[in-house]
């Protein structure tokens, strides 16, 4: 039998499953929430492409315009609302108000947008005006033409950044210490790659579905199969209300002695501006945004491109949301075995800075091949793409896809654990301001600053693969700049946790660095 460890676990258990009994109540209803939110952003991710690209008069040219004109206004209001909803109530109600406005938007989209889109989307308009406009504002032109669908796909991305990273991550950071948060962190993301894998099978299942006449729903198989997915979405949404009010009714979550020793009863007070002016006198918070908007541009900036070769390949939208949820599938199965085998171990043993740099390697690696593929399809690699009985277009998606499935499993284990785990010694007040800084709109800031690098490509070139080089030459600063914030940061989260501080914003009333009544970390960091 294993010895067991310093924690009271044996090695075996300390590996796979680190969690104390008197903990499991609170735990594994976070473990569940955890999961159906991860479950409902795979599941979004999927489906916002399959409506977006191929709709009429679409592509993924439409992509850049979207995420700039459409998303990132929509990340200012949702951080906004957050703020005001969180100095009128408390915290917990907060995730009530949030999530009820998301499950509001799907019931309005699956009874009400979807079946008119025929009579919302105004295409005889954005026929004329695209005789007019240039042939590169066609992704412009439609966005504006398909505009029920990218609102679905605004809300899509709003979800996982209101109500995953926000919401739930901001929860787990609110009530968990830095030594807890290295068992528990490492089981949450377990938690989210594995429902990666369970939406990828049903949206896969559900793309497939053959149209039922007999059902009072959809006029035909893929709008059947879009009342269903939203269906579960709304359902998953409901869930993780109950559950998360259970949590709180049991004494745990914002109800937890823990939680009030250590933040007071005092709430803190959020303004939109505030908050980044908040942001702007911390250095250490300006590493975590260069880390988030570097991360958003450089996987934004290769997405475009896999998804223009994706959508040549699956014009239908229903295959083309059948392959994507293979996808989700194969970055599921690469993060579940990452997280249970080598990121927690990662975490645990190696130090903050080693542990985030490994994503960005990962990234460049990944994308350099990717793009090295592209360039060479249709000459190197034609001859191998007609020795494996396929067409030089289905390899590089194909290899795209395998380059976003790595890409993204190492954001769902040691990306978004890292980042987490780098709040965590801030103030309650540092905390939430920064969070809802950096997460509401500097995510967003990063995914419309690749937006733009590609609408300004796009405007001059035309279409995406004739503006693919440039793209993959801005990939490598992007990277370069990552690497650079994450040493700079992993100096700064070595020093606090070493010395059990906790970082507060300095003003001209009180110190930087304040005495942390967390319990302090007992791993190497």
């Amino acid at each position: 039998m294993s010895a067991p460890t310093k924690a009271g676990f044996s090695r075996i258990r300390s590996y796979l499953w680190p969690i104390h009994r008197h903990e499991l109540k609170k735990f594994i209803p976070m473990l569940i929430i955890f999961f159906l939110v991860g479950f409902n952003y795979s599941l979004l991710r999927a489906t916002k492409d399959a409506l977006v690209v191929t709709a009429p008069s679409s592509g993924a040219e439409a992509l850049p315009f979207l995420k700039v004109w459409a998303i990132v206004p929509m990340a200012f209001l949702f951080t906004f609302l957050f703020t005001r909803v969180s100095n009128r109530v408390s915290r917990e109600q907060v995730f009530y108000v949030m999530m009820t406005i998301f499950v509001s938007f799907f019931l309005i989209f699956m009874f009400f947008l979807y079946p008119f889109q025929d009579k919302l989307h105004p295409h005889t308009l954005c026929d004329r005006i695209q005789e007019i406009l240039p042939r590169g504002c066609q992704g412009l032109i439609a966005i504006f033409r398909n505009w029920t669908f990218t609102l679905f796909y605004v809300m899509s991305e709003m979800w996982s950044t209101i109500i995953m990273t926000v919401l739930a991550w901001g929860f787990a950071n609110d009530v968990t210490s830095v030594k807890d948060a290295k068992r528990y962190y490492g089981l949450l993301g377990i938690s989210i790659n594995f429902s990666g894998i369970a939406a990828g099978q049903v949206a896969t299942s559900m793309s497939q579905h053959v149209y039922n006449p007999n059902l009072p729903i959809g006029g035909d198989a893929w709008g059947q199969a879009i009342f269903l997915l939203t269906s579960v979405i709304i359902v998953a949404g409901l869930l993780c209300m109950g559950l998360f009010r259970y949590i709180h009714k049991q004494g745990f979550g914002y109800n937890a002695p823990f939680y009030k020793e250590q933040n007071g009863n005092a709430e803190v007070k959020m303004g939109l501006r505030k908050n980044f002016k908040y942001l702007a006198k911390s250095k250490y918070l300006i590493c975590i945004a260069v880390i988030v908007v570097m991360y958003n541009i450089a996987i934004n900036l290769v997405e475009v491109v896999w998804k223009d070769q994706v959508k040549q390949l699956y014009p239908n939208p229903a295959d083309f949301n059948a392959y994507m949820g293979k996808v989700l599938t194969g970055i599921g199965i690469v993060a579940t075995v990452t997280s249970i085998f080598i990121s927690g171990t990662i975490i645990r043993k190696f130090s903050w800075t080693v542990s985030a740099l490994i994503s960005p390697m990962i990234l460049l690696i990944t994308g350099v091949a990717f793009f090295f593929f592209f360039f060479f399809k249709d000459s190197s690699f034609a001859s191998v793409a007609t020795w494996l009985g396929t067409t030089p277009l289905a390899l590089c998606a194909f290899f795209g896809s395998l380059q976003n499935c790595l890409a993204r499993a190492s954001k769902y284990t040691l990306f978004d654990a890292t980042k987490e785990l780098a709040f965590i010694p801030l103030s309650k007040e540092c905390k939430l301001k920064g969070k809802a800084a950096i997460d509401g709109v500097g995510s967003r800031i990063g995914k419309s600053g690749g937006s733009l690098i590609h609408q300004g490509l796009l405007m001059f070139f035309g279409t995406v693969a004739l503006s693919t080089p440039i793209v993959a030459f801005i990939l490598l600063f992007a990277i370069a700049g990552w690497m650079v914030a994450v040493r700079a940061l992993g100096r700064q989260f070595n020093a606090l946790v070493s010395h059990h501080e906790t970082l507060a914003v300095p003003d001209d009333e009180k110190p930087a660095l304040q005495p942390s009544i967390k319990e302090p970390a007992t791993h190497t960091t």
